[in-house]
């Protein structure tokens, strides 16, 4: 597989799961970026959430598991100076949208 078909393959699934995260971080009213979120919601902590919807949070949690799996995928398949550009350009492009809705992230 050529390094530009790889690039975009792994660039679309981590892209694909942080767009998961944040719609079900916008529905459980989560801010992901704060210190200590992430890790609250992979030890399946719901007390970060400002509204209550079980089935979002646990979509929420199996989005980031996941994202941590593609990641070292990723890192194995591309290398971790080019997956961590990919997820740097992904995060930023959510960050800035995220910023525009006003809506936590």
């Amino acid at each position: 597989m050529s390094d530009v078909i790889r690039g975009k393959f792994w660039g679309r699934q981590i892209r694909d799961l942080m767009a998961e995260m944040t719609r079900q971080a916008i529905i459980c009213k989560v801010s992901l970026l704060d210190a200590g979120v992430i890790d609250a919601v992979l030890r399946n902590d719901a007390s970060v959430c400002g509204t209550s919807n079980p089935l979002a949070f646990k979509k929420l949690r199996d989005a980031l598991m996941m994202g941590f799996v593609v990641r070292n995928k990723s890192v194995s398949a591309l290398g971790p100076a080019e997956t961590e550009a990919l997820v740097t350009t992904i995060r930023e492009a959510i960050k800035e949208y995220l910023d525009k809705l006003g809506k936590p992230g």
